[in-house]
């Protein structure tokens, strides 16, 4: 029994952004093909509409994102999807289920150990979203750019048999604006989660993988399948882990000491 027991007991990812160039869905596909769980959460931003309205683009690979998504709730796993404002049109469909995926405003996952989490993408807390969505679109526009420059940059690196190195991580963690936004928005997630009870918290939006604990408050990000192509797991024992996929030979899951904490 043990032996057909799914690899992980939830996983957690979010931002994928499929319909954007920038989307790395064969990366995504390669680790849904290799790693099941019972449950798996799609924590926003799953499919980009605000891009699809400017610009059709939907490659087969992001098809079979999609189908693959739909296939994994067939056979048996609960898919919990929590909209982002990026495909923010499902939520006109709160509280039905497609295909075997449950479309819910924000759920809640309960750790084998008993921890109760909050399950929600995070776009209500940021302020941009909320005041001033039209600088939310300007920005959009901008890391569109940026990461065009860096599909660029990356692929004369690989090129030359360098690894993968992101422009918007390292302007993001040199920018002091954008620091500081990074740090607003964690203490700002994680303080509505004590309001409402939880022991902690799991969102995305920001693409900005972490786990750590803010003023006594677990506080888990699952990254983005843009560029930190990262997840979040629960493992049986209730263990939470941040994973990465490392690009390269034999490329594969791997665990990014310095980037993850096992809690």
């Amino acid at each position: 029994m043990a032996r057909d027991r799914p690899r992980f007991r939830a996983i957690f990812i979010s931002d994928i952004h499929l319909g954007t160039p920038g989307c790395q869905a064969g990366p995504l596909l390669d680790f849904l093909k290799e790693h099941d769980s019972e449950t798996l959460y799609l924590i926003g931003d799953i499919i980009d509409g605000w891009q699809l309205r400017r610009r059709w683009f939907w490659p087969q690979s992001h098809n079979d994102v999609v189908q693959k998504l739909l296939r994994r709730a067939r056979k048996g796993c609960h898919v919990v999807f929590v909209p982002g404002n990026h495909d923010e049109f499902a939520r006109g469909f709160l509280n039905h289920n497609f295909g075997g995926i449950d479309v819910v405003e924000d759920s809640v996952h309960v750790t084998a150990d008993g921890r109760r989490l909050w399950i929600t993408h995070g776009d209500h807390f940021d302020g941009v979203i909320q005041h001033a969505k039209w600088l939310a679109y300007v920005g959009d526009h901008a890391y569109e750019t940026v990461l065009k420059l860096n599909r660029h940059f990356n692929s004369l690196r690989a090129r030359l048999g360098l690894p993968y190195w992101s422009l918007s991580a390292y302007l993001k963690h040199k920018v002091k604006k954008a620091v500081n936004y990074v740090s607003d928005f964690e203490s700002a997630v994680a303080a509505e989660a004590r309001r409402r009870g939880y022991d902690g918290v799991v969102c995305g939006h920001i693409h900005h993988a972490e786990i750590r604990t803010i003023d006594g408050m677990l506080y888990c990000n699952d990254g983005d399948w843009v560029e930190s192509r990262s997840a979040l797991v629960e493992h049986h024992d209730g263990r939470l882990e941040l994973i990465f996929w490392q690009a390269g030979d034999g490329a594969q899951w791997v665990r990014q000491a310095q980037a993850a904490e096992t809690v």
